[in-house]
């Protein structure tokens, strides 16, 4: 049978889960699945990238299924980014033994390297989302602060996957509440606020410095 990156994930991840570590090396893997070393390398250059494509796949495949969705074109900045993360979680159930392994071994300050190639594939998508809210002025243009938005939007997905894989609740019911009320915190964060008028009112008394003189005070 001709290897391909689908049957090359699946047989990598069932040697991980069986034996709870990577193979000895690329020869004793591809000889136990025949197939011939090379094939190997003509999908991967290494098993750390076997398991970034895993990632990076059920990313692609969460916005490939959200984007079809009937509603997508009328749902708001915010609702976009929660049915990215709900919709992560649970095609991530699916692979959960994988994800826990996978995040446990790969655990680092910062984004684990595991996860880099899903950083990239989120930070693009949440670039478009972030700059349609700001276009729509459902979110504040803030200078300097607006390029940052995506950055915090990535590490509440970091937080809730962590929160998920040490969840133990029922159909990780606490993981939903998690994603819902931590996607909600950034994006009131996001949104115009009070500071925002405190800022604005900053500005124009820098602007009109001379006033207090003028007024006699």
């Amino acid at each position: 049978m001709m290897a391909t990156t689908e049957s090359i994930q699946k047989a990598y991840i069932d040697y991980v889960l069986t034996e709870g570590q990577q193979p000895k090396s690329v020869y004793l893997f591809a000889k136990k699945n025949k197939m011939a070393e090379e094939e190997f390398y003509r999908f991967f250059g290494s098993f750390d990238a076997v398991e970034q494509s895993v990632w990076a796949d059920l990313s692609r495949k969460t916005l490939s299924e959200i984007r079809a969705q009937e509603v997508w074109a009328q749902y708001s900045s915010r609702e976009k980014a929660l049915s990215f993360f709900y919709s992560f979680f649970e095609l991530l159930k699916s692979n959960r033994s994988f994800a826990v392994y996978s995040i446990k071994k790969h655990r680092s300050l910062g984004t684990p390297k595991v996860l880099e190639p899903t950083k990239e594939i989120f930070g693009n998508f949440a670039d478009t989302v972030l700059n349609e809210g700001i276009e729509s002025q459902e979110l504040s243009d803030r200078k300097f602060f607006s390029k940052r938005y995506k950055d915090a939007l990535w590490v509440q997905f970091g937080f809730v996957l962590n929160f998920w894989i040490n969840d133990d609740s029922a159909g990780f019911e606490k993981t939903d509440e998690a994603i819902e009320k931590g996607v909600n915190v950034t994006f009131d964060l996001f949104q115009r606020s009070p500071i925002d008028n405190l800022f604005e009112y900053g500005k124009f008394l820098a602007k009109n410095g001379g006033l207090k003189e003028k007024m006699g005070f």
